[in-house]
Order: structure tokens, then sequence, then C-alpha cells
């Protein structure tokens, strides 16, 4: 049942292993890429409790030890304080060079550490060890890391590629469905921006998937991770096709700044709301038949997923402003906003001059409702 993707990134290259049991088998996959039998492990404290004794025990099983420092869990971690809290701990435990560090966890975990290994003595490797959905098919793959400012979202960070990726399903079993379904938010991205094959199979087979179907999930998450690999096998540094990776991430961004990146918006959700608005950009604009947004909306809704502005709890800023907390994004090129829309489902593009008076009257429209 397990998969492997190779990243082909030369010097750099890496495999993402994914599958059941990988968790059990940290120490046996890790071993190669180790001088000295120990690693440091960062986690959050949620993953800490529910995991960190099955990695041990898989690390132990190979004869390595570990330290693991457990960080508060959520998106308010991926700061200067905690990124700070994390390197220096990292120094405190002698952290060398040729050291492997272990980001368990996350998206933030994995942002986090991956930083932190990035610029820890200019450069140590690190392992990915996703534990949400999420991570596994977007965050740990592709060497972007960083963290937060006032100012925005992952606007101060390194690409920085691991040396391998455990993706191990079983652990998908514990998320809350809230979490599953955020994660999901990105699988579905794939298949809007570059498989319309697949957004047919996740149609299909999206429902037990949710419901834990192992062999669904481990070829879902495969898919994504093989999407995601090669494109950024052709774009390591997003200077063309890796931004189509962004499709409804600057609606989303704009909208994760709104809520104070707080649990009112997790994610994943906010790019299902950000995918929907931009098919429904990309019909507006005479792109694509209307038909596409409104498959997209309706399997959204049939996963039981935010699709819309009303879904967010609490009060949202007005369309200009939204549109401001737009401009902050890092795919602002020359002042000119840079928006990922679609000709139909699986085939997205760049699009670097889309009229702002557009997504003005889409973001109003979308707060009354219409």
């Amino acid at each position: 049942m397990r998969q492997n993707v190779h990243v082909d990134l030369g010097a750099r290259a890496y495999d993402v292993e994914i599958g059941p049991g990988l968790i059990a088998e940290a120490g046996a996959r890790m071993a190669p890429l180790l001088a000295r039998k120990r690693v440091a492990v960062l986690t959050d404290e949620t993953v800490a409790a529910l995991h960190l004794d099955a990695l041990r025990a898989g690390l132990a099983a190979a004869g390595i030890g570990m330290e693991a420092l457990a960080l508060p869990p959520g998106e308010a971690t991926k700061g200067w304080p905690q990124f700070s809290r994390a390197v220096e701990w990292l120094l405190e435990r002698q952290v060398e060079r040729r050291d492997v560090v272990v980001a368990f966890g996350g998206g933030v975990i994995g942002d986090l550490g991956g930083f932190a290994a990035a610029v820890l003595r200019r450069g140590v490797r690190f392992v990915q060890i996703p534990t949400t959905l999420l991570a596994q098919v977007d965050s740990s793959v592709g060497g972007k890391t960083g963290i937060n400012t006032a100012q925005g979202k992952n606007l101060v960070g390194a690409f920085h590629q691991p040396a391998l990726v455990l993706a191990d399903t079983d652990v998908l079993g514990t998320l809350a469905p809230r979490d599953f379904l955020a994660g999901y938010g990105e699988v579905v991205k794939y298949g809007l921006l570059g498989d319309a094959g697949f957004f047919a199979w996740l149609e299909a087979q999206g429902p037990a998937l949710a419901a834990g179907d192992q062999a669904a999930r481990v070829r879902a998450v495969a898919r994504s991770v093989e999407m995601k690999a090669r494109i950024v096998e052709r774009d390591e540094t997003e200077q063309g096709d890796r931004a189509l990776l962004n499709l409804g991430h600057t609606f989303c961004h704009a909208l994760e700044a709104a809520t104070g990146y707080s649990d009112r918006l997790l994610h994943g959700e906010g790019v299902a709301i950000g995918c929907a608005l931009a098919f429904e950009l990309s019909a507006r604009l005479g792109l694509c038949s209307q038909e596409a947004p409104s498959r997209v909306r309706a399997h959204l809704k049939a996963m039981g997923m935010k699709t819309d502005l009303a879904d967010i709890p609490g009060d949202l800023p007005d369309a200009e402003g939204l549109l401001r907390l737009m401009g902050q994004d890092k795919k602002v090129i020359d002042g000119r906003l840079r928006f990922i829309l679609a000709r139909d489902i699986g085939q997205a593009f760049v699009a670097d001059d889309v009229p702002g008076d557009a997504v003005l009257a889409l973001l109003r429209d979308a707060q009354a409702g219409r």
C-alpha cells in the first residue's frame, strides 16, 4: 500500500515515503542520514501527547536517541518568539551541522522547524514527519520554510529542502474531522490546478477518504505529493510554474490575516474558500464556464467544507479592507496582484494583470451572499 515519490533536485534530491506504519520505522529510514545516532525533534504539545512515544520507540529500534522540544500548538506559534526559542534550544543541545533536526507535526512545526534548520549554523539537514493531511500533501514537500510576522504570512523564511519526508498515513486517523477536511482543501487544490481526472476521482472517493479508507488516503496523498514534486523540480524557488501551487491562496492569506491567524479559519479552509472564489473570478472574467465554479463549490459542500465568506464566524473587513490585505501578499509583483485563475478544472494559470475592480466586485458580492 505504500508509495514513494522522488523529488529530483540534483544534490538536494530526496524521497517522500507515504503509507501506514512509517513512524515505527523512522529509525531505520533515518539511520543512513546520521553521522551520530541522535536527533533533535521539534514538535508541538498536541502531537507530542499523541505520537512522541511512538517516534521515540521507532528511533530507539535503530539505536537512535532523541531530545524533543514541544511548542504550543496553533498558527500563533509560527512567529518570532517561538522561532527564537526553538533556535536557542537547538544551540543549547549542541546540534552540529552534520546532525539532523526532525520537524514532527503539522504545517506550523514543519515551516518553523525547517526555517530553524536553515539558519542554524548556516544550514543543517532536517527531516519532515508531517502529522496532518495538510502538511503531508503540501507544506512538508518543496522546501518552503518560514514564519509569519505582523505584516503578513510567511514573509520571513528560506528555501531549505528536507533530506527525507515520512508521511505516515496512520496518524491521520487521530485528526479531528475539521482538521482532516482543512487538509483536504489542499488535496482538492491539486486536482483543480492540474489534473481534472484526479478531481473527478476525488468527487467519487472523497467521502470514503474522509471516512478513513486507508488505500484512498495513500493514493490521495501520493498523487498530491507527486504533482507538487514535479512542479517544484521545474521551479524550485517560485520564479514561474511553482506559483500555480498558490491557487486560492491570495484570497486565503487575506482571510487568514483578517481573522488574526486564529481558529476562526484554518489554512485549508481558507484555501477551499479561495479556490471557490478563484474559479468564480475566472468565470466572471470569461475564462471558464460557470459550470466549473459550480462544480467546485458542489464538491466542497458535499464534503462539508467551508465555501463562502459567510461560513467564517465573526466579522470580516469590508471588500476594500480585504483587497488591501491582499496587497501584503508575497505574490504581489510591482504592486500588481497576481492571481492563479483557471480555464477549466485542471487548467490553472498565472495571471498578473487581474483588474482590481473585478476582484473588488467579487468580494462585495461574496460578502452580500450573492
